[in-house]
């Protein structure tokens, strides 16, 4: 009974404590010390999330290498690490196991950062009767599947063998250049083109004018003269084809990225290895290793050498079309001579459109005029010559060769499951010969958009060849020689006169790419399909109606360019998977992401919502962010300390927006549990809140059928969308203010919103810090809404960073006066963006809101400035 009075008298009876002045100013050196410490933490937890949305933003997008996975892991690690670390002096002692989770987590990502050993068979040489698919590690993608061709299909395949993956390792680790281009590959910034040329150049020197082991060399000469011996001839000539471990694999073709030696002797033989093995370090290759997540040492380069065919006729032939899903015909490139020239999109071809079934064929032709041709040298090499009389516009295949050739074209696609891209001769015997053969990469083959633009848009330029489909928009950049690229800006769209592979070093900078020389068949048109970049090829006058600077619409499904920007195309786009999908690089990050990204820890009300249920990097700051609010607000609370308790906001009516007072942000002591805005005196808070009220929201967008089904659908999968998820502040929108200082945690429905401002008559100080995330629409309106208000934030002042659906705005060096308008803008963004990503696939409708709020702003900044709150 004694027990249940005292609790009685301590609930209803309980007198608040009296402080001394020594007391009282002691308690308020704490709270400093804990704002100081609460301040890192937020600073550390800001910089977290914005290093977590770097790395999903890559994941989705982003072309990244080790360097950035390595990077971007220890970032996450060290800010969470200070994020404990200030904790435990926000709150000593009080939770232990965070440290002891961060550790194991941290454990799981050094691992799978960790390098993996790898073993090969040492074997120097293989020939083509000993390859199958299993001997990739040794032989590379392209010969082993050449390889197995010749060997389970009895197709006609030139004779040859490989020096392999062994061979090279050998090259590079006898000579000591492995650790050499080690060294320089490790201290190169390869997001600078100039570095990344001098690189390049560099290790290529190395590599040239470096011997090859002697025992190398030996099983080389040892490999020729049997080859010799089986093609039955002492004028030998090779052809030298690169063949790395990934090459001409589904999604990774490599097309073009190294160099191809023709009709090489004896005597030139290591030389023409040498140069092959260089190739590897070309600026495009690197360019394309990168963009494609592989890292160096995936690439281990085998060189296959196959005697060379004196092709009558070649080319490229397609068991589908590449770029039109709904023709299932064999498409075959076809040009005189070797079919160097159809690779390279250096020159005009014939164009066989072929029926899949049936004896007898039918077949669309496109006869091109061919006005040179590649041919042998008697001894070695090759040249190119013009074709004289009526050579140049007969068809370069006979019906025989076209249905011999759809046959065997066939009978790959049915060997590999899937649809393949051939590289063929005609032999001077006239039967076909295989020189390579690689499935297509499934993503290739994609859907036509509906309908065109309306008719009465103007066109620049119309014709030419689909090379690679979908539509972009960009500023026009005309390039002629290879160091035009130092000065490739990003999301430009390259115009060039050919469509040669060295421009496959900016294809993951460029938005499109015009040729006016060039098809689909080349290894540009495939590297473009490989990264959904659009591409327009054989467009004629391309150079003369596009001018530098000048801004357009690439329609490449519908083979027109249009002045400006149309938004119309453009919002029809499909988000495009990362090209690097399921390399290693790509892997990597995505298995240490999954100990970094993941939120697990959702409902701080649960009683699992406990340092020892922390699975991620992610789950600890979610955790230590809400414990140390918490604790913030509870602090004047724990210690009998009103002025220093979180107050709600009364503004006409009760809010849901609390106020913690860190320092001089109210203009008298506030008793109660509310104080009234008319009591507040931050200069950043009241600029906010200002924009916020000023212009009533009319409520959320009419949403069409698929933006709702969007937010249904978005609603049901995401937990983490839930505004049932209970916490005791995440449901709350909380200021943190002082009287020039304001940092602000909103959450409006499906909505995030951060902001830090310092703002005063210091303008070198002065800052405004805004992040904006989430929505419940889909990825895709959620990634338009952001770039929608950061458009509009650019339009004042405003730097902005886009990370997938996460904004990034920041303003500083202004004056007060400046400072607190553009602060307005963010307070009227907050309330007015609320839901529009559910219209964001609708034009109109994005247009009607863009030009609204635009003027609501202008409306808004034209009011006379409100005298600062004393």
């Amino acid at each position: 009974m004694k027990r249940i009075l005292n609790a009685i008298k301590k609930r209803f009876f309980y007198q608040i404590p009296q402080h001394t002045e020594e007391e009282t100013e002691q308690i308020r050196l704490d709270f400093r010390k804990r704002y100081h410490h609460f301040r890192l933490l937020l600073s550390a937890n800001q910089k977290a999330l914005e290093i977590m949305a770097d790395i999903e933003q890559a994941m989705c997008k982003r072309p990244f290498g080790m360097s950035f996975v390595r990077s971007a892991c220890t970032g996450v690690a060290v800010n969470v690490l200070g994020m404990i670390r200030s904790m435990d002096r926000l709150a000593p002692g009080k939770y232990p196991e965070l440290r002891t989770r961060f550790e194991n987590i941290h454990r799981n990502i050094q691992e799978v950062l960790a390098p993996k050993s790898s073993h090969r068979d040492s074997s120097l040489i293989l020939h083509l009767e000993e390859l199958d698919r299993s001997k990739t590690d040794l032989a590379g993608g392209k010969m082993s599947s050449l390889g197995e061709i010749r060997n389970q299909l009895s197709v006609r395949i030139p004779e040859g063998f490989v020096i392999t993956t062994h061979a090279y390792d050998r090259f590079l680790s006898d000579t000591g250049l492995q650790d050499e281009i080690n060294s320089r590959i490790q201290t190169a910034d390869t997001d600078d083109l100039t570095g990344l040329f001098s690189l390049s150049a560099g290790i290529q020197q190395l590599l040239l004018k470096t011997p090859v082991p002697e025992d190398v060399t030996q099983a080389i000469y040892a490999a020729w003269r049997k080859l010799e011996k089986t093609v039955g001839t002492e004028k030998l000539t090779v052809a030298l084809r690169s063949s790395s471990l990934f090459e001409d694999s589904a999604g990774a073709s490599f097309a073009g990225q190294f160099r191809t030696e023709l009709n090489v002797s004896y005597d030139s033989l290591l030389t023409a290895y040498r140069e092959v093995v260089a190739s590897k370090y070309s600026v495009q290759a690197i360019t394309y290793r990168m963009n494609k997540g592989f890292r160096d040492e995936d690439i281990a380069i085998a060189v296959g050498c196959v005697a060379m065919v004196d092709a009558v006729a070649g080319g490229v032939a397609y068991s589908s079309n590449p770029v039109d899903a709904q023709d299932d015909s064999v498409h075959i490139s076809s040009a005189w001579g070797l079919p160097k020239s159809i690779v390279d999109g250096s020159a005009a071809c014939d164009h066989f459109i072929v029926e899949r079934k049936g004896e007898n064929p039918s077949v669309r032709s496109e006869i091109g005029r061919k006005e040179t041709k590649f041919i042998c040298y008697p001894e070695e090499g090759v040249c190119r010559i013009e074709l004289m009389g009526d050579k140049s516009t007969m068809p370069s295949l006979t019906g025989e060769q076209i249905s011999a050739l759809r046959d065997i074209v066939l009978r790959l696609e049915d060997f590999y499951k899937k649809p393949v891209d051939t590289e063929w001769a005609v032999a001077g015997d006239g039967g076909i010969v295989i020189l390579q053969c690689r499935p297509m990469k499934l993503g290739e083959i994609r859907q036509k958009r509906g309908e065109p633009v309306a008719a009465d848009v103007p066109v620049i330029l119309e014709g030419g060849v689909t090379a690679s489909p979908g539509a972009c928009a960009g500023e026009v950049f005309i390039a002629a020689k290879s160091v035009d690229a130092l000065k490739f800006p990003r999301d430009g769209i390259l115009v060039i006169r050919q469509a040669l592979p060295q421009w496959a070093g900016l294809i993951s900078r460029a938005s499109g790419i015009v040729a006016e020389q060039g098809g689909v068949a080349g290894h540009l048109a495939n590297v473009a399909r490989e990264f959904s970049v659009p591409a327009l090829f054989d467009c004629k006058d391309a150079l003369e109606k596009l001018t530098p600077g000048m801004t357009v619409t690439l329609d490449a499904d519908y083979r027109k360019i249009y002045p400006g920007r149309i938004e119309e195309l453009l919002l029809r786009e499909d988000v495009c998977e990362n090209p690097m999908t399921g390399s290693p690089v790509y892997e990597i990050l995505a298995n240490a992401g999954r100990h970094i990204i993941p939120l697990t820890l959702l409902d701080p009300s649960s009683t699992e919502f406990r340092p020892a249920n922390c699975k991620t990097l992610h789950d600890l700051t979610r955790f230590i962010h809400e414990k140390s609010v918490h604790d913030m607000f509870s602090f004047g609370s724990e210690h009998s300390f009103s002025e220093l308790s979180g107050k709600q906001l009364h503004y006409k009516v009760p809010m849901q927006w609390w106020i913690l007072n860190l320092d001089d942000g109210f203009s008298e002591e506030v008793k109660g549990k509310y104080v009234r805005l008319e009591q507040i005196c931050s200069v950043p808070m009241r600029a906010f809140w200002e924009g916020f009220v000023a212009i009533p929201w009319d409520g959320p967008p009419a949403l069409d059928h698929r933006g709702f089904a969007s937010v249904l659908f978005q609603s049901t999968v995401n937990p983490a969308l839930n505004t049932g998820v209970r916490s005791q502040f995440a449901e709350k929108n909380y200021f943190m203010i002082s009287r020039n200082f304001c940092n602000l945690n909103s959450r409006l429905g499906y909505h995030f919103a951060v902001m830090e401002a310092l703002v005063s008559e210091r303008i070198p100080e002065n800052y405004v810090s805004f992040r904006f995330k989430g929505g419940a629409a889909d990825q895709q309106r959620r990634l338009r809404r952001v770039r929608f208000i950061g458009e509009i934030l650019e339009d004042y002042d405003f730097h902005i960073e886009i990370r997938e659906d996460c904004l990034i705005a920041r303003l500083q060096n202004f004056d007060s006066e400046t400072m607190c308008k553009r602060i307005h803008i963010l307070g009227h963004l907050s309330l007015h963006t609320r839901q529009l990503d559910m219209i964001m696939n609708n034009p109109s409708q994005v247009r009607y809101f863009g030009n609204k709020i635009r003027d609501d702003i202008e409306k808004l900044l034209s009011e006379p400035a409100k005298p600062q709150p004393s």
